[in-house]
């Protein structure tokens, strides 16, 4: 999916032959079935790429004749890279969700650059994840799937990390290819213990694993001979790390990416991650983040939503507790990741909450329940901070209009789109933070309550129905929250100019009425200012300048 790619510059450590002058941005977060609330399979995505516009996808599933060929088009550029022979038949995929609830969400970390093969590659990683959902029906069916399409027609991108799921089992898949002119990949899938959370962001972390369970790690048979072939490791096969031999850490590889498993870890994990901090925080000696752990609690996919909004609260990372907050006290920092002042390189946090989200998944899948009404994508366009999540069953035939792919797109405006009605109430609320997102919060809190009050209810009546009934009725009510949603978001926009115009405050009464004049006329407005430490920070720096003689 879209990847947002920054330059670092000199600020990034020498990694002797691999070439890390770009940082990649998307999270992933696992809960495993007897890790969450309900018994559900959790996995959540934030596809993060500045002006990258992100519809919700949805493709029926087909037949097709013999003969058909499948055209490949670059998942982020749109370029088209060539044909395949098509299956018989493909099964229907809604966002990255197909029929039978198999899920598929990626994070890129790169890895050694002289493995990408542009040349003679034909399968980007983005094509790669839509072929699997529409042939496979299981994670391990997809692990199957995915690298044999690579071992036949060759793979176009850079590293890539996969979380593969079904209702019943989730794998992380590490993925890179083999270099121009070497067809297939190297590769290694690990199974998530069921009551076990994980994740990846942008940073390879499978590192030592069992070689002989079959059960729960997969891998090719050449993903150690090879790295021997290409000088990446000479020890024994049963000390190989496929972390190290094909992405090796820096500190960006660190500090902005595996940061961010070790904010969630450190949330929700039962065990203590103060040792794992100093690796967290770029020591490349430190000790290495495990791949999973057991939850101290266990989660629910509200959990996830809300720990998609993480900007490191509480620990040392935290964004929320120094000037680069700016004057109104916002949690997020502008980019490039790295900066220079005065002839020094300074960088920012890069929390799991970013600015630079199209779109955020949270995608729930229950081995209980019918396919149709198991599989459900909780989606939101933008930060998962500053929106809703709705929710999108599997089974649905086409998009709710405010994220369907004809309502707008990446240089035109509509107040129809979930995209662009988002990033403009997002984009008014960064500016005064501090002002501002308590009347988002509460929007976004009060719908998000109200989904999750009513998915039983709905689901049970779903249940009471024939399968085709049930798929209308599901997708209907997807629609409806949708758009209830952008109707909330549009109020909301509004509200923000009205209320909040000329960094003054109309106003309300206690029943949030503006106040007004016996004549109609505004209420003398209220003029907040600065924020109290922020006054101070002015004082420090200018000293009397300011001061109002006695």
């Amino acid at each position: 999916m879209k990847r947002l790619f920054i330059l670092l510059g000199a600020l990034l450590l020498s990694m002797s032959n691999v070439q890390w002058s770009m940082i990649y941005a998307c999270t992933n977060l696992v809960v495993g079935k007897k890790a969450s609330k309900d018994g559900s399979v959790i996995i959540s995505y934030s596809q993060d790429s500045y002006g990258s516009f992100e519809p919700l996808r949805v493709i029926p599933a087909a037949d097709h004749p013999a003969g058909t060929m499948h055209p490949l088009y670059h998942y982020e550029t749109g370029n088209y890279l060539g044909e395949i022979p098509e299956v018989p038949h493909t099964y229907g995929v809604v966002g990255l969700m197909n029929e039978f609830q198999l899920t598929i969400h990626e994070t890129t970390y790169g890895g050694r650059s002289e493995l990408t093969d542009t040349v003679s590659g034909l399968i980007d990683y983005g094509s790669l994840m839509v072929l699997a959902l529409q042939r496979a029906k299981t994670a391990r069916e997809a692990i199957q799937v995915m690298t044999e399409l690579t071992e036949t027609y060759g793979y176009e991108s850079e590293g890539e990390s996969f979380t593969i799921a079904d209702p019943n089992e989730v794998w992380i898949m590490d993925m890179i290819g083999k270099g121009p002119g070497r067809k297939g990949t190297v590769w290694v899938a690990v199974r998530i213990p069921d009551d076990c959370i994980s994740g990846h962001a942008n940073q390879s972390r499978i590192h030592q694993f069992p070689l002989k369970d079959k059960k729960n790690c997969l891998y090719a048979k050449d993903v150690i001979s090879f790295a021997k072939e290409k000088g990446f490791f000479n020890g024994k096969d049963a000390d190989f790390s496929f972390a190290d031999a094909y992405a090796p850490a820096d500190f960006g590889a660190l500090r902005f990416c595996e940061a961010r498993i070790w904010s969630y870890f450190n949330k929700w994990g039962a065990e203590d991650m103060q040792p794992y901090l100093p690796y967290a925080m770029g020591d490349t000696k430190g000790k290495v983040i495990p791949l999973y752990v057991k939850p101290k609690a266990l989660l629910s996919v509200q959990d996830v939503k809300d720990m998609m909004r993480d900007h490191y609260e509480g620990t040392p990372m935290d964004v929320t507790k120094d000037i680069g907050m700016g004057a109104w006290e916002m949690p997020y920092r502008p980019t490039p990741l790295s900066f220079e002042c005065d002839g020094k390189k300074y960088f920012n946090e890069r929390p799991i909450s970013t600015q630079q989200s199209a779109c955020v998944y949270v995608s729930q899948m229950r081995s209980w329940l019918p396919n149709h009404i198991g599989g459900v994508t909780w989606f939101a366009n933008d930060d998962a901070n500053m929106v809703a999540f709705t929710p999108v069953y599997c089974n649905m035939t086409q998009a709710p209009e405010c994220y369907d792919k004809h309502t707008a797109d990446a240089f035109h405006f509509s107040t129809r789109s979930a995209y662009w009605v988002e990033n403009w109430v997002s984009n008014m609320v960064y500016l005064r933070y501090n002002l501002l997102f308590p009347e988002l919060q509460k929007v976004r809190d009060r719908l998000e309550a109200d989904y999750n009050s009513l998915q039983p209810d709905i689901e049970s009546k779903a249940a009471a129905m024939g399968k085709e009934d049930a798929i209308k009725y599901l997708s209907a009510y997807s629609h409806r929250t949708a758009s209830a949603m952008m109707d909330e978001w549009n109020q909301l926009a509004q509200l923000i100019i009205v209320k909040y115009n000329d960094m003054a405050v109309k106003r309300t009464d206690e029943s949030g009425q503006y106040e007004k004049t016996p004549g109609g006329d505004p209420r003398p407005v209220l003029r907040p200012g600065y924020p109290e430490n922020y006054k101070r920070q002015i004082i420090q720096q200018t000293g009397t300048h300011y001061q109002v003689p006695n």
